[in-house]
């Protein structure tokens, strides 16, 4: 029965992790967007993310986060990233629905990808950021 399921291939759905200036606590903050680029709305988007080493096997809490609907050519916050969290592995699991269709896709930043250097800007957003597809 789970070969009988069917999940396409993701397109125009991104995660991005940005730069940016926080005015509260006077601060530069790595935060994580998920960007919907597609013509249409997504819905019940469900993301699971964690931060991995492989090399110290040091691990962070799974986190979860659910958007009822993402509307087309938008994007929303998915969360901040520690300063320690940023040096290591860090993956999303996105799953969601566009019309009756589901789909589900893995975003890997790899450990060290998270960096000043590799900032670029990122069109939707008009922020600086690291862009993942």
């Amino acid at each position: 029965m789970k070969k009988d399921l069917l999940i396409p291939e993701v397109t125009n759905v991104f995660v991005a992790v940005v730069k940016e200036f926080n005015k509260e606590f006077q601060c530069d903050d790595w935060n994580a967007y998920i960007i919907n680029n597609k013509e249409v709305a997504i819905e019940m988007v469900l993301i699971v993310s964690k931060g991995y080493d492989e090399d110290t096997m040091a691990e962070t809490s799974l986190m979860r986060k659910k958007i009822d609907k993402l509307p087309a050519k938008s994007y929303a916050k998915i969360e901040l990233l520690q300063g320690e969290v940023i040096h290591i592995s860090n993956f999303f699991n996105v799953t969601f629905f566009e019309g009756n269709q589901l789909y589900d896709k893995k975003y890997l930043f790899e450990k060290g990808s998270i960096k000043e250097s590799a900032l670029r800007t990122i069109p939707l957003l008009n922020k600086r950021g690291i862009l993942v597809k």
